[in-house]
């Protein structure tokens, strides 16, 4: 694989989600993504003037809003997730996929970590965030076969509790090409009838330029806001035509992270 050579860039796309039952919802919305080499922040903060790692920026990225939470180490606290997974896995570069703070205000519902050892992709880590201030990794390493001419394809039983409107009792299918100048990755979500929901995102690449920021804020000032703002926008859509009710089950599980 050949992987971009910057420190960080941003890829720009829609992200479309698609309930399949026991109604159809469907929306989308354009979004702003950052994939950052969690080994070279100092040289990503250098970028731009209006670009920044761990302090305000129009746009910035903050190791503590990923992970173990804290102001820095993310790649060390990844590579620990990896060893408590299996001792073999190593990573030599991790790259994360996420939303980055605009006007410091960021959401992210998913973010994805690419671990490569000597270029070759060895696990993939998938941070899933709730609106109760949970989150969880799912830290999947890669098996024969996953890798095809087509992208990557996982799959993992549900553990983390996200919508009140989905239950747990599901698995998780991944899809994704993997990070070039294109970039597409897509979950369907199945329970032990088949399909309930689906979502993916389809999105391009550009570099990280003063110019190319002033564009993206001009444009699409509150993306980030509008992540969050359309996370309960949709979930009143759903309560009103009927969508089943599921209570969090994580309240008092040590083992589900809670943010601080």
């Amino acid at each position: 694989m050949t992987v971009c050579l910057k420190p960080a860039w941003f890829y720009t796309g829609k992200v479309m989600h698609i309930r399949l039952k026991p109604f159809v919802h469907r929306f989308n919305y354009r979004v702003l993504n950052l994939l950052i080499d969690l080994d070279r922040l100092d040289e990503a903060g250098k970028l731009s003037i209006f670009f920044a790692i761990n302090k305000f920026s129009p746009i910035s990225f903050f190791e503590k809003d990923f992970g173990d939470g804290k102001q820095k180490g993310l790649a060390a606290s990844i590579r620990q997730a990896l060893k408590r997974k299996d001792e073999t896995l190593h990573a030599d570069k991790i790259l994360l996929l996420c939303y980055p703070r605009i006007f410091g205000y960021v959401f992210n519902p998913i973010a994805l970590y690419y671990c490569f050892e000597n270029n070759v992709l060895k696990a993939m880590v998938y941070e899933v965030r709730n609106t109760f201030g949970q989150k969880h990794i799912y830290v999947l390493p890669i098996e024969d076969g996953q890798i095809r001419e087509s992208g990557l394809r996982q799959m993992c039983d549900k553990k983390f509790h996200v919508s009140p409107f989905i239950g747990m009792d599901m698995r998780y299918f991944f899809r994704m090409t993997l990070p070039e100048e294109k970039l597409c990755f897509r979950i369907l979500e199945k329970d032990k009838k088949g399909a309930l929901l689906t979502a993916a995102l389809h999105a391009k690449s550009s570099s990280i330029t003063s110019v190319n920021i002033i564009k993206h804020l001009t444009l699409k000032p509150f993306v980030t806001l509008k992540v969050i703002i359309g996370i309960h926008y949709e979930a009143l859509r759903l309560w009103s035509k009927g969508a089943k009710f599921y209570k969090n089950p994580h309240k008092e599980n040590p083992s589900i992270k809670t943010d601080q």
